[in-house]
């Protein structure tokens, strides 16, 4: 026998493994941390909800709802402060002492304000949004979702326009505007002094018709409106509506900021 062979056996110095229950504790400890977690996202799944469907936006719902109405309030809150004003002012024309002149003077002053209602023949515009499934007229590009809204600037266009021909009293919807009047759109909705509206938006003005239709026509913001009319289908629409009689303007009149004209 050769003295070259492998030399004596060498115990096994390897620490041995740990016992099986040792090594199962830490993973019952993640089970439990596991489904500790699932029900602390079901309930706050629960008080989020609150019973209801977590996809559909209740919260802008609400607010919508909300703002309606407010507008319907502060509608019926100007019915309600013009007559009122309606029975201040015959107690003070029938107390104040003034003389004949006095008085026509300031029903003439009431009329170039908008605080008395206005008779005479008259002229409709109304605007409205395009379809829902508006598509571009041949030779025009696929419409963006801002060209098939009515805008501000639309609104802005048409009133202008209109008291350009000569308009003697201009109501939108169901407001006479005044000097103070300001036509401002948020979103898709018409906000005019504290009320909210939805198209279509109807701007009646007392004048004379034809040239009323004239400085229609004659605007280049409304030339430039025309041209969305044709290309997307936005609504447009003139129409004559005869004698009518437009409503005094009832809200306050209060000046917060003013400067005299010299």
């Amino acid at each position: 026998m050769s003295n070259s062979g492998p030399g004596p056996r060498v115990p096994d110095q390897r620490v041995p493994p740990a016992a099986p229950a040792r090594r199962a504790r830490p993973v019952r400890l993640l089970t439990l941390a596991v489904f500790a977690l699932a029900g602390l996202l079901f309930v706050t799944s629960f008080n989020t909800a609150k019973g209801t469907d977590i996809r559909t936006d209740t919260s802008l719902l609400k607010l919508s709802d909300l703002i309606q109405e407010r507008s319907a309030k502060n509608a019926g809150l100007d019915r309600s402060a013009a007559a009122v004003r309606g029975d201040v002012d015959a107690l003070a024309r029938r107390d104040d002492g003034s003389t004949a002149a006095e008085d026509a003077n300031l029903r003439s002053l009431e009329d170039r304000a908008g605080t008395r209602p206005l008779s005479g023949d008259a002229v409709t515009v109304t605007l409205n949004d395009a379809p829902t499934n508006a598509t571009a007229a041949p030779g025009y590009p696929q419409p963006q979702p801002n060209d098939l809204v009515i805008h501000q600037q639309d609104l802005q266009a048409v009133v202008n326009a209109l008291w350009n021909g000569g308009a003697r009293g201009i109501r939108v919807m169901d407001q006479r505007l005044i000097a103070t009047s300001a036509v401002r759109c948020v979103g898709n909705t018409l906000i005019l002094q504290g009320r909210v509206y939805s198209p279509p938006y109807r701007i009646t003005a007392v004048g004379d018709p034809d040239a009323l239709r004239k400085a229609l026509d004659a605007a280049p913001s409304i030339q430039n409106y025309l041209l969305y009319v044709q290309a997307y289908g936005l609504g447009w629409s003139v129409h004559d509506d005869g004698p009518t009689k437009l409503p005094g303007y009832t809200g306050t009149t209060d000046l917060r900021y003013a400067k005299p004209v010299n």
